[in-house]
């Protein structure tokens, strides 16, 4: 029999009060919690974990294991997460590499089952998943619930396909996700009532109160998307209504925190205690019906001790019993995962990123850049040409934007244009574009584009960053999918944060270059984006010319 206890303040969420107790752990669970004197115990506080209640691991940059290593020392015990960025580039085989790689690892991963794979018909990705798929991960002991179903149009419109799938979740009795940015009133209340249970894309808080009756509403605080300000109201008028998520968290900043963060700021902000964790650790293992212990007899040991709860300095993590981390330090092994790729593309030369201009044309569509949101706007802007070319122009921030399809040998490359990425000499290019994660760069000229990507090319994956003056980019290989590196959480930390830094010395002022360039291949958020196929209205769903006349 393996018998432990631990000792200190117990924060029981469900009563809503604090007392001192020792809790009784036996094979993995709590069998007992006894209280105690303010005296007997030390001064420290036990509460439960805290849960990412939407993430895209991938865009982590970590395997699922890695990862964890990572999200365990900032009090993370669980995340629910969608493999559908490496369902795009890999099919059910990325799937299943995503579950096999979380087995041991020290937090709870839960995956669902991908929707959208390709997100539109309007990309090129690496992989069909249909509803015969989805069936068939729905029955999956490891898939629990049908990750968000961002076709929304397809949703309104009764799409067969998309039916089937949102059905094969109902019939095992398994949560829908939802993704739908930007809809309100009658229509965001039909897509509701599809079974769909939640929607991390609010990014006012108008919109949330139009969804929150019929849906729990994500705050969402990620690298690139960052909603908290707008949304945190809820905490107050529906506390029962919200989760927190970080959607997706390069490592850089993972580094630095996880949900422990949010929770530390809506504390802070006067919003109440209990209401703040349940938020964090309550309503997603109630929702998704997960085995995560919640402090109660007969529950998992899945904990967290901090030293405050002001600062919530996290000083040691358990799952089921198990210290996984202590004092910010993980103490499970780093283990190097096997890479899993899709890639076919060939060099690019510089005559495939040239555009050239109609003669009549003086004015181009524009995606302009929303710094730290996912939807952006479209803009009408003065064409720059030389010598019959539509080129960047460095002085209005417009510059080229293109997309290449790495899954086909020598695929046309789709051009457009865009602005607010600054950058002032160079390019920077990423396999990371979600959903369908072709190679997306912008730069300012065309043989500094072609020279990153070619560069990202030959590396089958990463992200990258190069100079006018500079003979050879600078490469992080992504060799999992194109999208994760095999390195360790802080290496990859640091190669990223490098990376970063220099696009910001290029002139960018984006606070996440790379995590912005990301999602201006994310047809499914408006308002303009550009895939592997052209220019694309994503509020029309249409493609659009980039020319004006």
């Amino acid at each position: 029999m393996n018998r432990s206890s631990i000792q200190g303040q117990l924060v029981d969420i469900f009563r809503k009060e604090i007392r001192p107790s020792e809790i009784i752990i036996e094979n993995e669970k709590i069998v007992e919690i006894i209280e105690k004197n303010a005296d007997e115990v030390p001064d420290i506080y036990i509460l439960p974990g805290f849960i990412d209640a939407h993430i895209h691991i991938e865009s982590s940059m970590l395997s699922p294991y890695e990862f964890a290593r990572m999200a365990c020392v900032h009090g993370t015990v669980a995340t629910i997460s969608d493999p559908h960025e490496i369902a795009n580039v890999c099919g059910l085989d990325g799937v299943r590499f995503m579950i096999e790689n979380s087995k041991n690892a020290p937090v709870k991963i839960f995956f669902g089952a991908p929707s959208c794979v390709p997100a539109t018909s309007f990309e090129t990705a690496g992989a069909i998943l249909d509803s015969k798929d989805v069936a068939e991960l729905m029955q999956h002991k490891d898939i629990w619930y049908l990750s968000e179903v961002m076709n929304y149009p397809g949703v309104l419109n009764n799409d067969p396909e998309l039916m089937a799938k949102i059905q094969a979740a109902k019939d095992v009795n398994k949560p829908v996700d939802g993704h739908a940015p930007g809809l309100r009133g009658d229509t965001a209340r039909r897509y509701a009532s599809y079974s769909i249970t939640t929607d991390h894309e609010c990014f006012t808080l108008e919109e949330a109160l139009d969804k929150v009756d019929d849906m729990y509403i994500l705050i969402r605080e990620g690298s690139a998307a960052r909603n908290y300000e707008a949304l945190a109201p809820l905490l107050k008028s529906h506390p029962e209504k919200v989760m927190f998520c970080s959607d997706d968290k390069h490592p850089d900043e993972l580094v630095l925190g996880h949900i422990n963060l949010i929770v530390k700021r809506a504390v802070a902000e006067g919003y109440d205690l209990f209401d703040v964790l349940k938020a964090a650790c309550i309503h997603p293992t109630q929702h998704y019906k997960i085995p995560v212990g919640l402090l109660k007899k007969g529950d998992f040991a899945d904990f967290i001790t901090v030293d405050n709860l002001k600062d919530f300095n996290i000083l040691a993590t358990y799952n089921q019993g198990r210290k996984v981390a202590e004092n910010g330090n993980c103490l499970l092994e780093y283990l190097k995962p096997e890479a899993i790729n899709h890639f076919k593309a060939i060099p690019k030369s510089v005559a495939d990123f040239a555009y050239k201009a109609n003669s009549r044309v003086q004015k181009i569509r524009v995606i302009e850049v929303v710094d730290g949101q996912l939807v952006t706007q479209s803009i009408i802007a003065d064409a720059h040409i030389e010598n019959g070319y539509l080129t960047s122009n460095t002085e209005n921030d417009i510059l080229k934007i293109v997309v290449v399809n790495r899954y086909t040998e020598n695929a046309p490359v789709a051009i457009g244009f865009i602005r607010n990425f600054g950058l002032k000499s160079g390019a920077i290019a990423s396999t990371v574009a979600h959903d369908s994660h072709n190679i997306i760069a912008v730069g300012v000229s065309d043989e500094e584009i072609c020279k990153v990507v070619n560069a990202l090319i030959d590396s089958q994956g990463g992200v990258a960053v190069v100079d006018n003056e500079s003979s050879f980019p600078d490469v992080m290989p992504l060799p999992v999918a194109g999208l994760m590196s095999i390195e360790d959480a802080h290496s990859a930390g640091e190669k990223y944060s490098n990376i970063d830094q220099k696009a910001k010395q290029l002139g960018c002022k984006l606070k996440a270059p790379f995590m912005s360039l990301s999602f201006m291949a994310l047809l499914v958020i408006p308002s303009l984006k550009l895939s592997d196929l052209g220019l694309f209205d994503g509020n029309k769903f249409e493609f659009v010319d980039v020319e004006s006349l």
